[in-house]
């Protein structure tokens, strides 16, 4: 269960930017993703586009690209039709389509989906259950196809581990990486998502990793706690918390960080481009950054 497997390289990005603009720069950006010399596109899903839908327009528009779902909502298609869904764009695409599973949040399933929310890790499971019995598909449709899991718990990483190809942690440190290789073994894929800020290291990049980090707080407080950081934004150790979590500056300090990952068990870095409007796809910082893909 490595990158091998998956046909994914070592570099990718993430981006929810898609969803705010029309689906005709999507693909030309997606085209220019690809010519760069990223291994992988990984789509989040939210409050755009159907993720699935999506990906089966990027993949169709591209040859070489890996195009993920980091990560579909379970909660937003029944199991079975998850099912059809990656088995017709596995039959399209074969490898080039990973299919990136995630139980959301409260509050988007059940306010918005109108979804009563479920425990975590009993939920994914049963529907990966479903999913492996769904009988339909297309015509001669196997049962392959990879999964991955968005994780961050070890319930739900171990859980990866042992039913998917394995795991995409979105922001978290270097030491979960360690811990996350250790807890799945040597053998499940491990592809992690690295927030960046391109730009001198200054009170304004400064500003923006604090709200970035703000923002997704509370998801991973726990966690990051457990690994001996401090969840106190206004506190003396706010700055190595928000250091671990954005990496900013230039280049180098990217290709330190995503270096730092691979050392620690990560197969697959996909990097998260911030501090643009979010209807202002970060094209120039990719271009920049393309450079780490050889």
């Amino acid at each position: 269960m490595s990158d091998v497997r998956l046909g994914i390289g070592r570099l990718g990005l993430w981006t929810n930017q898609f969803d705010n603009l029309p689906i005709s720069q999507a693909i030309e950006a997606t085209r220019e993703i690809e010519e760069l010399g990223y291994a992988a596109l990984w789509l989040g899903e939210l409050s755009g586009r159907e993720a699935l839908t999506q990906a089966a327009l990027l993949l169709a528009a591209t040859s070489r690209l890996t195009v993920a779902t980091g990560v579909a909502t379970v909660y937003g298609r029944d199991p079975v039709t998850m099912a059809q869904a990656q088995r017709t764009l596995t039959e399209s695409f074969g490898d080039r389509f990973v299919l990136g599973l995630g139980i959301s949040h409260p509050w988007f399933v059940e306010q918005i989906r109108g979804v009563k929310y479920g425990p975590r890790v009993p939920t994914m499971r049963g529907y990966l259950d479903r999913m492996d019995a769904a009988p339909f598909g297309p015509p001669g449709a196997g049962k392959g196809g990879a999964r991955v899991i968005g994780a961050v718990g070890p319930k739900m990483l171990a859980l990866a581990a042992q039913r998917t190809a394995g795991a995409v942690p979105f922001g978290m440190p270097v030491e979960h990486t360690a811990r996350t290789r250790k807890l799945m073994g040597p053998d499940a894929f491990l592809g992690v998502i690295q927030a960046v800020l391109l730009g001198p290291d200054d009170r304004t990049t400064r500003d923006k990793a604090y709200s970035h980090v703000a923002e997704s707080l509370p998801n991973r407080a726990d966690m990051l706690r457990e690994l001996g950081y401090s969840t106190d934004l206004s506190g003396p150790d706010a700055d190595r918390l928000v250091r671990a979590l954005v990496v900013r500056g230039g280049q180098s300090a990217v290709a330190a960080r995503i270096q730092e990952h691979l050392d620690a068990g990560a197969d697959h870095v996909s990097l998260s481009v911030i501090g643009t409007a979010a209807d202002e796809l970060p094209r120039r910082q990719w271009r920049e950054l393309a450079g780490l893909t050889g």
